[in-house]
């Protein structure tokens, strides 16, 4: 019997395409040479055009889910997607406290790429004062990040401040919604910018990018990388994945998150195409 790969623990909803959600976040764990554990918090009926409904999961079936598995594995890792209601952002945060050393990636998704809302206000409140403190690495968008902090005409620098000041040990700003031929995703902790990477721009839309990269990010954390080459290593994972992405349905691009080889080494490869 071989040794137990990192075990990193999703809670997300589902996404009947795969492209994101619960699905992407199995997918791209797995591919990355980790277990994948899963806490559904919502069903969505959605497609590659867009959300068209959610219904969140009640939570005490939330805190049951979540009680059953870190009652019998051990988890080297937490990743946070759509949680559907401030309720259910409730059960996570208690359901994290338990293990207050493991790391922490949170995904705030506030609304699809079509820009179907996936969290109401008083979700989004939970989400500030209970989530935020508890992240390791929070991974908006500069729209999230903007809307998170409260100003959406903010500098992105200031603020990632902000959203530091809250509790959050790092924050990871992706720059998909910003101009320019290159994408510029930038990695922010106490004592400001850690890092900047530039990726160019890859052309259409991608459904699932964000849950792709958070994931990835949580599953090299899991292996044990330090945040920023974490960072670093989850953006090219990515970036491939959107580059050898593929037309299915009507709408966006979905990722394809090949299986990147391990060989049994918990170090990531170093091929950054």
């Amino acid at each position: 019997m071989i040794a137990r790969p990192p075990i990193v623990l999703c809670f997300a909803a589902s996404d009947p395409t795969g492209g994101a959600g619960v699905q992407a976040d199995i997918l791209t764990v797995a591919a990355l040479g980790c277990h994948p554990l899963s806490v559904l918090t919502a069903l969505t009926a959605q497609d590659t055009r867009g959300v068209h409904g959610v219904q969140a999961v009640q939570a005490d079936w939330v805190e049951a889910q979540a009680r059953r598995l870190l009652e019998d594995m051990p988890v080297d890792a937490f990743k946070i997607g759509v949680l559907g209601s401030a309720a259910n952002v409730e059960a996570v945060a208690r359901a994290i406290e338990q293990r207050p050393r493991l790391p922490v990636v949170l995904d705030p998704v506030l609304a699809s790429g079509r820009g179907d809302a996936l969290a109401d206000a008083a979700t989004r409140e939970a989400l500030r004062t209970r989530l935020l403190p508890l992240a390791t690495v929070l991974t908006p968008n500069s729209l999230e990040a903007r809307h998170l902090c409260g100003d959406d005409g903010a500098p992105l620098e200031a603020c990632a401040a902000r959203l530091v000041e809250t509790g959050c040990r790092h924050v990871l700003v992706t720059g998909t919604h910003e101009p320019g031929a290159q994408v510029v995703n930038t990695l922010y902790g106490a004592s400001g910018r850690i890092r900047e990477d530039h990726w160019p721009r890859l052309p259409g839309g991608y459904h699932g990018s964000g849950c792709t990269l958070a994931s990835a990010l949580a599953a090299f954390l899991a292996r044990g990388l330090p945040v920023a080459e974490a960072a670093r290593e989850a953006q090219a994972y990515t970036w491939k994945a959107l580059q050898r992405g593929f037309n299915a349905g009507a709408g966006q691009s979905l990722p394809h998150r090949f299986p990147e080889p391990v060989h049994g080494d918990p170090r990531p490869l170093r091929d950054h195409a």
